[in-house]
């Protein structure tokens, strides 16, 4: 049997992206992913083909006991498995990172521990509080604060009073004993100081306020864990250099409709603003019900003077059958390239190496049929349209009217509806925790509308909705609903700038 071997993985503070390279190599060849509460789902996308098993602690709520963990890893190692063993923030860092390896060695099991990014340095930085500064302080501790009534009893209060900036973690329901205990043994009153929660995450909500204050206020604003408490002078700079929480749709959430193939760029986008983004693909993609037919319309593609792509995963299905069938772009001759829309004109080039010479402004079928049409340009022309299983008709009639000598629609994929969406995203918007919902084509609109149910005007009550061009709106206007705001430019781009003015 081959040897197992186990990997603890600091997966960082909340944000998937602050995982390190290593790391997330690691899960790509995981067998099995043992993973904590405070680790990023979004984490779990890096380690499709592993086991995956939750074992995270919250206060009072422990889905495993420590023990119990040590024993899976051992397990899971001497089956000659490669596990990853993904530890909120880092291991090492108030993780219990070290008895796990204590464990292990004693088992005689082979680890590698990789170090993560810990909360004490990720959230005050997202808050725009640097832990050190050269004006402030010129040392940092970090203190372990729980989640009891009380601290740790051998907590040295007399010496951590003294010192310039301190960082408590899981310190949320322990603050008013943590404050109190500082005070009685002499830090000052007025101590700049400041809890986060959820930091690095789209939730991050921050409350400052003088140390005495400070578990007043944080009752008041709600905050809840996971936190972490930062105390110092240092704290005063969030007044300047927060960032993080200035983005434009911080604590949003929003919905993204489209395929699983497609939905990371939008999903990254509105990350990169701050939004909370849930991934609820209502279409799935499927290869051609006819692959000869698309082979044999390929074969012949150099006699066309024109070939037309109206998407992007139309350029990565031809791709597809050109590399089945043995084939490159050569098959293409010398006819010319048309594109729908600045996204597929960007996948024709960088996934088939060919230039595009016709892509209108406005990316809908009208335009190109205009321009394509103008000036008699399309009589006596051949057109080759590859496209989705199902699609308007107006292109292939507007060739037609023009005069084209041939207009050959071939499906190069088909797209079928999901079965169903996530049943707490439903939960989520039916309490009003969604703000947006993304559509990016006619028909993720009917299917998202067809997987509500009957009663979907009423459950999307308050929710805004996003159209990504004039297509798209009327099709949801059809359906009895008005879009909050419609792409000025029908890409991602125009939807991305549609949601943050609307917001």
């Amino acid at each position: 049997m081959p040897n197992g071997m186990v990997y603890l993985v600091g997966a960082g503070p909340g944000d998937p992206g602050l995982i390190t390279v290593r790391g997330a190599k690691l899960l790509a060849l995981a067998d099995v992913v043992v993973y904590d509460f405070l680790a990023s789902p979004r984490l779990l996308s890096y380690c499709p083909r592993a086991q995956t098993i939750y074992v995270g602690k919250k206060s009072a709520s422990h889905a495993m006991p420590q023990e119990q963990i040590n024993a899976l890893l051992i397990e899971n190692a001497r089956l000659g498995r490669q596990v990853v063993r993904l530890k909120g923030g880092d291991p090492f860092v108030f993780g219990r990172g070290g008895e796990e390896c204590q464990a292990l060695a004693a088992a005689a099991v082979p680890f590698e521990v990789v170090p993560g990014v810990t909360a004490a340095i990720a959230a005050p930085a997202y808050a725009g509080i640097p832990v050190t500064h050269r004006d402030f302080n010129s040392s940092f501790t970090i203190v372990t604060g729980h989640e009891q009534e009380d601290p740790p009893s051998d907590i040295a209060w007399d010496a951590l009073a003294k010192l310039p900036s301190l960082a408590f973690y899981m310190g949320a329901q322990s603050l008013p004993s943590i404050c109190r205990r500082l005070i009685e043994h002499g830090m000052a009153p007025d101590t700049p100081a400041a809890t986060i929660c959820w930091g690095t995450t789209p939730r991050q909500r921050t409350v400052t306020a003088a140390l005495a204050d400070l578990p007043a206020a944080v009752t008041q604003a709600g905050l809840t864990a996971p936190a972490m408490t930062i105390i110092g002078k240092n704290v005063q700079l969030r007044q300047t250099i927060q960032w993080f929480e200035r983005r434009p749709l911080l604590g949003q959430s929003v919905v993204v409709t489209r395929t699983r193939r497609q939905a990371g760029e939008l999903s990254e986008q509105l990350e990169s603003l701050g939004a909370a983004v849930i991934e609820a693909p209502t279409i799935e993609l499927f290869p051609p019900r006819n692959p000869a037919t698309v082979d044999a319309a390929l074969a012949a593609a150099a006699r066309f003077d024109w070939i037309i792509f109206t998407s992007a995963n139309g350029v990565c299905a031809v791709k597809d059958r050109l590399m089945q069938g043995r084939r490159d772009v050569r098959t293409f001759g010398s006819a010319k390239i048309a594109a729908i829309g600045a996204a597929t004109a960007k996948a024709i080039q960088s996934q088939l190496c060919l230039n595009v010479d016709l892509c209108p402004q406005q990316f809908v079928a009208e335009a190109l049929a205009e321009q394509l049409t103008a000036g008699d340009q399309a009589r006596g022309k051949r057109f080759l349209l590859l496209r989705a299983e199902v699609t308007r008709p107006l292109l292939t009639q507007r060739l037609a009217q023009g005069g084209a000598a041939a207009v050959v629609d071939v499906a190069v994929y088909e797209t079928q509806p999901v079965e169903s969406l996530p049943p707490e995203l439903i939960e989520m918007i039916r309490h009003g925790q969604v703000q947006w919902i993304t559509f990016t084509s006619s028909s993720t609109a009917r299917n998202f509308i067809q997987l509500l149910g009957p009663e979907y005007r009423q459950t999307l009550q308050g929710v805004k909705l996003a159209s990504i061009g004039p297509v798209t709106s009327q099709t949801l206007r059809e359906l009895g609903l008005e879009p909050a705001v419609q792409a000025v430019t029908f890409d991602i781009g125009g939807l991305l700038d549609a949601i943050v003015s609307g917001s």
